[in-house]
């Protein structure tokens, strides 16, 4: 029995190695833009070029958004799920704004 407990224990301390895979961690993107975003930017190249029928504003549509869309990804990959879900949410007191204030000027005469 005594021999048991010993033997458990030293395996307690000694290290564990997981496999960790690195698509698991990988962020999911096309040409370095999330997926989402890129996708609608393409959508929106092509309603674009249906809508004028010109190759030019489709292109200029599609490379536009691909480019905010690449700035978004950058800054953060959850930043269209944060400005979509933000008009569920109530606003909150914030003591750095202020309300508009009426003032009226009255002026006396001497």
């Amino acid at each position: 029995m005594g021999l048991r407990k010993r033997r458990n224990w030293k395996m307690l301390n000694e290290p564990r190695f997981h496999a960790v895979y690195k698509s698991i961690n990988k962020q999911l993107t096309i040409w370095g833009v999330e997926r989402r975003l890129f996708f609608l930017a393409l959508i929106m190249g092509g309603a674009t070029f249906n809508l004028f029928g010109s190759l030019l504003s489709g292109l200029v549509m599609f490379t536009a958004l691909y480019l905010l869309a690449r700035w978004a990804t950058g800054a953060d990959l959850q930043i269209l799920r944060i400005l979509l879900n933000s008009s569920r949410f109530k606003t909150h007191y914030d003591p750095a704004k202020r309300d508009q204030v009426a003032l009226q000027i009255v002026r006396r005469e001497a």
